[in-house]
């Protein structure tokens, strides 16, 4: 690293006045050229291998900043990699027409910036070059510029407007990623790979709509000669209510609608046959929406978090949903996997709090459901459990799998039996599940996330059963118990005392039991008696209905 040391033709700084008209046009420019050596010494650069500068840095103090063409005999061709980086108090910046290339966060959260002046030899803008520049209002990009990094205007809040030149070729994803005030995109007419119509972005034939503004209000009418919209195409696009998209449009790319919080209206053509991954996630005032036919894939995390969503039908078409694809759509009450359906990603349904039914198709071949609950066909493994779900729930017998999520935000749900054909219980599986009192566990401990399994289940406790193994002081993080109450027969208090039948029932201090009843062992009908708690270890129980049946059996439950 060096700094820039004194042009040659720069010793001499008395400058002669000169009357004649040109020379007073001349003058601006030969002052731009030709720096004091003592500004330019407060830039830092290096040398390149084909003789020409690399601006690296800046020591000084000046708020507005004109930057050299040439140093000690040499052309300034590129600013650097953080070059400007975070220098906060720059409001302004010249980039001569020396330097072709502008390096990744070149100007990266210089918040005070207003106003840059990108020189006409400037050809590549790189990543993040001016993100985070908060206070800058408008930028033209020359025409000698063809390629533009992603996210290199990002968060730009105060950006109302971009002009692009007529070279550019090239432009990254996300590039006006959150420039929340921006309301217009101007393309040259001259360009051959972009357009511009109402200060939309979309390829030269404006057959793909590549981005819209996000500070752009109201609803918006898709042209007709669309195909294909790009990812990203629409997101934070915060004050959005309507969208009309035409038939011609068949592809909706990754993330286009992202955190459209005001989109409350949305028809998707039937001839849509691809929707991207992310492609409506946090559309918090989305209600409804319908799905094409033509549709048979629905990406990863395409409905994250829209948390107004009430309803939705898939189409049979639909072969696959992907992973966290309706995760957090609190206000789902249900939804229909259809038969095609073949794979159901980790959290599809995961978080999603008034969901009480997830009803697989019968005639489906790769997944099946009981009581609202999501299984693989032949139901050894247990996929989702609906978040709305109340009360108390048992996994059946047929489970050996318990999978990712599975029970994850059951805040309604209070306790949990399983069985013991539970071999693996997978990660996040009880996750956040708030009221969740007991998890009874009928069998030997499974493969268990030790330490996190039940986070953020501040009340569960973990019951086990006599002669099961491996259970320790805590399982998942939860204290356990051994859930062990017993009959006692043979002491005085046993039988039929006073107008009732009772007994005495032990067992580990403050266990929960439930007490049923039936009157046929061949056929027996179990009605629960008594819900009670093992205080001390022990609780007397009486029948006073015993005489109603020639025939009483009892036995004890979990909750």
């Amino acid at each position: 690293m060096s700094r820039l040391g004194r042009h040659p033709s720069t010793d001499d700084y008395r400058i002669r006045v000169v009357t004649t008209a040109c020379a007073a046009r001349l003058l601006p420019l030969l002052l731009l050229l030709a720096l004091p050596a003592a500004v330019q010494a407060q830039f830092t650069f290096t040398t390149n291998t084909e003789n020409t500068i690399t601006i690296t840095g800046y020591i000084g103090t000046n708020r507005v900043l004109i930057i050299p063409s040439m140093t000690n005999g040499l052309p300034v061709t590129s600013i650097g990699f953080r070059a400007f980086y975070s220098y906060a108090s720059l409001t302004s910046v010249i980039i001569p027409d020396s330097v072709t290339d502008i390096g990744t966060s070149a100007f990266y959260g210089c918040s005070s910036l207003t106003n840059v002046t990108i020189g006409n030899g400037v050809t590549s803008i790189g990543i993040w070059s001016f993100q985070n520049c908060t206070s800058l209002t408008n930028v033209a990009i020359p025409n000698s510029v063809t390629n533009i990094g992603e996210l290199a205007f990002a968060y730009c809040s105060s950006l109302t407007s971009i002009t692009i030149g007529s070279g550019l070729t090239s432009i990254g994803s996300q590039e006006f990623f959150y420039c929340t005030n921006l309301t217009a995109i101007v393309v040259d007419a001259a360009n051959s790979s972009f357009a511009s119509m109402d200060g939309v972005l979309f390829n030269q034939n404006q057959t793909i709509l590549v981005s819209f503004p996000e500070g752009k209000i109201g609803s918006y009418t898709i042209p007709t000669n669309v195909v294909s919209i790009a990812n990203d195409a629409f997101e934070y696009c915060s004050s959005l209510t309507n969208v009309t998209i035409p038939d011609s449009v068949t592809n909706i790319g990754d993330g286009v609608f992202y955190h459209c919080v005001k989109l409350t209206s949305l028809t998707l053509p039937n001839n849509i046959t691809s929707i991207g991954n992310w492609a409506f996630q946090s559309c918090d005032s989305l209600t409804t929406i319908n799905v094409p036919s033509g549709v048979t894939s629905i990406g990863d995390g395409v409905f994250y978090h829209c948390a107004k969503l009430t309803s939705l039908t898939l189409p049979n078409n639909i072969a696959s949903i992907g992973n966290y694809a309706f995760q957090y759509c609190d206000s789902l009450t249900t939804i229909i996997i259809p038969s095609g359906v073949t794979n159901v990603g980790i959290g599809a349904f995961s978080y999603c709090t008034k969901l009480t039914a997830i009803t697989a198709d019968v005639l489906n071949s790769a997944y099946a459901s009981a009581d609202g609950v999501l299984f693989n066909k032949s139901t050894n493994t247990l996929i989702q459990c609906p978040g709305g779900k109340v009360g108390s729930y048992i996994v059946p017998n047929s489970v050996t799998s318990i999978g990712y999520d599975a029970f994850s935000s059951c805040t309604r749900l209070t306790s949990v039996t399983i069985s013991d054909s539970v071999t693996s219980i997978g990660n996040n599986a009880f996750y956040s599940c708030t009221s969740l009192r007991g998890v009874y566990f009928q069998g030997n401990t499974p493969n268990f996330d030790p330490y996190g399994g039940f986070y953020n289940d501040s009340f569960a406790t973990v019951y086990y059963l006599p002669g099961t193994t491996n259970w320790g002081t805590t399982f998942g993080g939860r204290p356990t118990k051994l859930w062990n109450p017993r009959a006692q027969t043979s002491d005085a208090i046993f039988g039929v005392q006073t107008n009732r039948f009772g007994f005495n029932i032990t067992g580990t201090t403050n266990i929960p039991i439930v007490i049923e009843a039936c009157a046929d062992l061949a056929s027996p009908v179990w009605v629960p008696l008594q819900s009670c708690t093992l205080t001390n270890g022990s609780v007397y129980f009486c029948d006073p209905q015993w005489t109603n049946y020639p025939g009483r059996f009892y036995r004890f439950r979990s909750p």
